[in-house]
């Protein structure tokens, strides 16, 4: 391991109230003990408004509402030269939506991240959703401590199996004892003692352990059930200890309040295992299976003891085949049974230790810093030979001169009756996630497009499910659109964000102009009025930029209606504001970051200037484009996208990756407009380059389409394409493919529109 000399691990740390505290400062010891030559240090995350006394492990820390604390936290990590980080990820513990603070952290660091996933949601939030994959994305190597995760991160976050390793839960190796001596010690020598431990919030399922009590109690008079930890900080800055108090009324009624001890500390470690060491039974009766880890559960595993617990996922796993017992989901009857008969037969409950003790022995601390240990040099080496290779690299790969065929084979198998697929895995269709508007508006486009192109049209069957559903999200009670349908076709929400809603008026307005239906024309045409008025409030610069796209065609074909034309020149010259409030130097952008679909903001104010003869906007969208543009090459002078993991950085060079479809297809329309505003055949090169780009003119050379069936792959990540190709994708690929070939078909090189030039003269 010669390659591995200086470690960070980000997460909790103790004096820190958590389990992921806890874990974090465990693993950091357990490395440090059984690797003396590497170096370790702790990045420490603070809670709003706490201060914490953090030892000398702790090098740095981040305030978890303090985006600029996670910036200099990588300048910190970079300068520091350390050859991995370790993130503990789990919901709560990072700033933002969903967390999404930590991106800024790990879309700035140089070196491999693994990250150790302590909880993985089976039914995730959109926003949870996108945030697991954008960290598992930017991880080398991920760590789960159950199979569990592993497949379900295989199957609901599409993480590639050769990333995932499972690592059980670390575990003090103590030897096997006992638990009279400790029960002297801790004053309940006598006593059959029941334990549960942990920072009490209603989740624990304590409730359900006194309602037991009385049954245990009939059989086993001698039996108390200790309750061992404070109350979750969280929980008490929100309502007090009034949940303690619950728990302790409710002892009361029950009759049990002198069988029912409750502790309320945070121990150290040597203090926790004695308790543990003095109990007889260890209990977690947990009220949700989505518990993906307990450490609680694996120390008194380790520690030898029977354990009575409700089968959430780590449980399920670590108790199988007798090493435990398990018992459903709030059903105090059960567990009262199952724990009175433990007590009651020792030899029982003496052969349960004696098995869980056994199997235990490889979890110890030492046995986790080893496979930790090792998966980090695993990492190290496979990261140091992707870039070996790609510096060994043959020349780029050129395209050829003609493009390929139209297919739509995969745009079809990623079809139903009610719309496209968001996502696939590989060329399969994923019903798992259903649909959004994001992506029917974009294939009603794209319908549009072949309408015109003199490709072969579309069925008429999918543009008529595309217009369908269009339809169906539009909500007349918000005034919205809504974007999100699960696979039984319930929304998920009211109303989209306001990108998707300027997105659909894009699709609109170009379907009443260019839709081959008479009667399609007129439906959208009709919505296109009524969704259009609300982008007047809009915020976003993307969504202003996608209604102007749209007011684009629709005033094309309705040039008689003058609310769409003012409105039009209302959203460009809101656009004109927002780049003169953020251009500067060698910044020329609409925002102080660059995101996605880049390449659609200038392109609005490109169309929409040669519309209304407008030269000033035309100029904006030229300069803003050749920015960009200038940003998006890498040293060999092929196209290289802004990367996802750019996303949200401030003003700063995008990162290479990960390379996604739509900001191709963006590109390629943003430079054939920016042609046919100026005349300059460069565009046209710009274009083609940027097409070039799915064919394997790209970083890795690896082709992203399938020419025989036409579906395109979801992206490249820094070692290899993303396999899956979902709806996004392939409508890209195919967009992008319409408008190149309506390119090579132009016998010359006037564009199509009236250059900047004459505008100006006029």
């Amino acid at each position: 391991m010669n390659n591995l000399n200086r470690i960070a691990f980000i997460g909790n740390s103790l004096p820190r109230r958590c389990g992921i505290a806890t874990f974090t400062t465990d693993l950091q010891q357990a490395v440090s003990q059984s690797r003396p030559d590497i170096e370790t240090s702790v990045l420490a995350m603070t809670d709003h408004g706490q201060t914490y006394a953090y030892p000398k492990s702790v090098g740095r820390q981040v305030r978890d509402d303090i985006l600029s604390d996670y910036v200099d936290a990588a300048d910190w990590l970079n300068r520091g030269k350390f050859d991995i980080v370790c993130l503990q990820h789990e919901f709560g513990i990072f700033g933002g939506e969903a967390g999404r603070n930590v991106l800024a952290l790990l879309s700035r660091l140089k070196m491999p991240i693994v990250t150790t996933f302590h909880t993985v949601l089976a039914d995730p939030s959109s926003l949870q959703r996108d945030m697991v994959e954008q960290i598992s994305t930017a991880s080398s190597g991920i760590v789960l401590m159950a199979e569990k995760g592993r497949q379900l991160m295989q199957t609901v976050y599409q993480t590639p199996t050769d990333k995932i390793e499972v690592i059980p839960h670390g575990i003090p190796d103590v030897a096997y004892a006992e638990p009279h001596e400790a029960k002297v010690r801790r004053g309940f020598a006598g006593k059959s003692v029941i334990l549960t431990f942990g920072l009490l919030s209603p989740n624990k399922g304590i409730e359900v352990m006194i309602d037991a009590m009385p049954s245990i109690i009939a059989d086993c008079p001698d039996a108390i059930y200790v309750v061992l930890g404070a109350t979750h900080p969280n929980l008490v800055r929100r309502e007090g200890e009034a949940y303690r108090e619950r728990l302790v009324a409710r002892a009361k009624e029950l009759g049990v309040r002198d069988q029912v001890i409750f502790l309320d500390q945070f121990v150290d470690r040597e203090t926790l295992l004695d308790f543990i060491s003095m109990c007889d039974v260890y209990v977690t009766p947990y009220l949700s299976e989505a518990q993906m880890t307990s450490g609680t559960l694996a120390y008194s595993f380790g520690l030898g003891k029977a354990v009575v617990s409700t089968p959430y996922w780590h449980a399920r796993e670590l108790l199988a085949d007798g090493r435990g017992i398990l018992v459903p989901f709030g059903d105090s009857a059960a567990i009262g049974k199952e724990i009175r008969d433990l007590l009651i037969d020792p030899a029982r409950r003496e052969a349960m230790r004696a098995r869980a003790y056994q199997c235990s022995r490889s979890m110890t601390w030492a046995r986790t810093a080893d496979a930790y240990a090792a998966t980090f040099s695993d990492v190290i080496d496979k990261s140091r030979l992707r870039v070996l290779a790609r510096s060994w690299r043959k020349a780029p790969v050129r395209a050829t001169a003609e493009p390929p065929e139209m297919r739509f084979n995969h745009l079809l198998s990623m079809c139903d009756s009610v719309g496209l697929y968001q996502h696939a895995v590989h060329c399969v269709p994923d019903r798992a996630h259903g649909y959004c508007v994001d992506d029917n508006a974009r294939a009603l486009l794209l319908a549009c497009a072949l309408g015109v192109s003199g490709e072969q049209h579309l069925p008429e069957k999918l543009s008529a499910q595309f217009s369908a559903f269009v339809q169906h999200a539009w909500n007349p009670d918000r005034r919205r659109f809504r974007n999100f349908m699960s696979f039984d076709r319930r929304w998920l929400e009211d109303c989209g964000s306001e990108d998707s809603h300027g997105r659909t008026v894009w699709a609109l307005g170009v379907c009443a102009r260019d839709d081959v239906s008479v009667s399609r024309r007129g439906w959208a045409s009709a919505l296109f009025a009524e969704a259009s008025p609300v982008v007047d409030s809009f915020q976003s610069p993307r969504a202003l930029a996608f209604a102007l796209l749209g007011l684009d065609a629709y005033c094309g074909a309705h040039a008689d209606d003058l609310d769409a034309q003012r409105l039009r020149t209302r959203l460009a010259d809101r656009l004109m504001v927002v780049l003169a409030a953020v251009e500067s130097g060698d910044w020329t952008w609409f925002e102080e970051g660059l995101s996605y679909d880049n390449a659609r903001l200038p392109q609005a104010l490109l169309v929409t200037g040669l519309a209304c003869r407008r030269p000033a906007y035309v100029d904006a969208g030229l300069r803003s484009l050749r920015w960009l543009m200038s940003m998006q090459k890498n040293p060999e002078g092929q196209f290289r996208p802004v990367g996802s993991g750019s996303f949200g950085d401030s003003r700063a060079a995008p990162r290479a990756f990960d390379q996604q479809p739509l900001e191709a297809t963006a590109t390629i329309s943003a430079c054939l407009a920016a042609w046919r505003a100026d005349g300059d055949v460069a565009w046209k090169t710009e274009a083609k380059r940027a097409f070039d780009w799915f064919l394997g003119a790209n970083d890795l050379g690896i082709s992203l389409v399938d020419p025989g069936t036409g579906s395109c792959r979801d992206g490249l990540h820094p070692d290899r394409a993303n396999e899956n190709r979902g709806g996004e994708s392939v409508v890209s690929y195919l967009f992008s493919l319409a408008e190149i070939r309506q390119l090579v078909r132009v016998s010359d090189d006037r564009p199509l529109h009236e250059p900047l030039a004459s505008l100006q003269r006029a």
